[in-house]
């Protein structure tokens, strides 16, 4: 079979609509790129828009792929690990056209090229982050699985969080305005790597309801104090000061939804899935194994059969 039709079957080779409705997602923001490019929708300086458009759905692309585990979790639904690879590889993908075109905007001058990349620090970070993604997607195969060996590959691939955060400070450094959207990212952000440290210290499949609901508490308390704190840095006050009276300001709807209010949303979002798929399962479960209550026309031993 062709290495390319892979992408929309599964690894049986059955024909997977869940790969084929992913395909769609991730290959939607380059295809519309293009058609603005097109129709001249991407301003007066096109080629830096498609620059930022790229950067962007290559962060996004990421944080998805680190989203994977707690959905399928909370979900239920571990077909998801299916399509992974396909998002990590996609977040590759866009950041290498990222930088391909800001060569092309400094006109395939490598020299200007190496000289910003070094001289300017968002730029190196950015890079390295670059450079640690194309690392993962190369390796992001069955081959380099058993090449490596599962352990070594694992190992390996824990570097995307590295990358994930290193990405996050040059999508800030290079943002010079509005600092609403890295600050959400940069929230959920936090809210994943939260749940992977809870998960990792109780050994469980899935977090409780109730711990979900104190993670997203934590992350958004964490996402609003970032905030406060950033601004205040910027633009020169007292930390502390500043950051109780954002904290109030914060609740003030004239002001906008903050960042934090958004990560907290989500993970009670998250919280209320694993409620409701563990209910699920709850009133799906079998009767105790002590029980004497037999249903009409089965035999005993049918109660006694795995799930």
């Amino acid at each position: 079979m062709p290495a390319f039709p892979v992408l929309w079957r599964d690894r049986r080779g059955r024909l997977s609509a869940l790969r084929i409705a992913t395909l769609a997602v991730l290959i939607w923001p380059a295809l519309l790129i293009v058609i603005d490019a097109g129709r001249g929708a991407l301003g007066g300086r096109p080629l830096n828009e498609a620059i930022h458009r790229t950067g962007w759905w290559a962060l996004v692309f990421l944080l998805l792929s680190l989203a994977v585990t707690p959905l399928r979790r909370s979900a239920r639904f571990g077909r998801l690990v299916d399509i992974r690879r396909m998002v990590g590889v996609a977040a590759a993908i866009y950041a290498g056209i990222h930088i391909l075109l800001y060569v092309a905007d400094l006109r395939f001058d490598l020299l200007k090229v190496g000289s910003e990349i070094v001289s300017r620090l968002y730029l190196t970070i950015g890079f390295a982050a670059l450079l640690g993604l194309l690392v993962l997607a190369a390796t992001s195969n069955d081959a380099s699985v058993k090449r490596l060996g599962g352990l070594r590959w694992r190992r390996l691939h824990l570097a995307a969080y590295g990358i994930t955060l290193l990405a996050l400070i040059h999508f800030f450094q290079q943002t010079k305005a509005d600092i609403t959207v890295p600050t959400l990212y940069a929230g959920l952000f936090a809210w994943l790597m939260g749940y992977r440290l809870l998960a990792g210290w109780r050994g469980e499949g899935a977090l409780s309801p109730l711990g979900l609901v104190g993670l997203a508490v934590a992350a958004g308390l964490v996402t609003l104090l970032g905030e406060a704190v950033g601004i205040a840095i910027a633009f020169s006050r007292p930390v502390l000061a500043f950051a109780g009276q954002f904290l109030v300001a914060a609740f003030d709807p004239d002001l906008g939804i903050r960042p934090g209010w958004w990560v907290l949303a989500a993970g009670l979002a998250m919280a209320a899935l694993e409620a409701v798929r563990g209910w699920g399962e709850g009133r799906a479960a079998p009767a105790p194994a002590g029980s004497t209550k037999v249903a009409v026309g089965s035999s005993p031993g049918s109660a006694l059969q795995p799930r």
